[in-house]
């Protein structure tokens, strides 16, 4: 099966955990219309390495809400790098995270940003 759609977000910077890190930490609050009507929050660790367009970042955000009709929630692990401006984003439910109508989901999520800044999604999906 396959959801797609657009989504907002906001991201509100999060005091990290131990300032001499260099790590940055974000609280994410997304909304999700389409196929997947949803709400999410959930937190994002990131790095920014010295050298221009290299970076890294992990999240894990949980989403509540409808898809394809069917109720529940599920989180979602994210897992993106930047190496000189050339990016990799992996964003995947995590196994049996999945509730109510989402039980047993599994699947992956692809972010699109259009050049105005506009978010979307291909939702890749499969449920018992």
């Amino acid at each position: 099966m396959q959801a797609t759609g657009t989504f907002t977000v906001k991201l509100e910077p999060q005091s990290p955990s131990h300032a001499d890190s260099g790590l940055g930490r974000m609280g994410i609050d997304k909304q999700f219309s389409g196929d997947l009507v949803a709400h999410s929050l959930g937190e994002m660790l990131a790095y920014r390495s010295t050298v221009d367009g290299s970076a890294g970042y992990v999240a894990m955000e949980r989403v509540t809400g409808t898809l394809h009709g069917r109720h529940g929630a599920f989180v979602l692990q994210h897992s993106g790098t930047m190496d000189r401006g050339a990016s990799t984003l992996v964003v995947s439910v995590v196994p049996d995270s999945g509730s109510e109508e989402l039980a047993g989901l599994t699947g992956s999520l692809a972010i699109h940003i259009d050049v105005q800044g506009g978010h979307s999604y291909t939702f890749d999906y499969r449920l018992p």
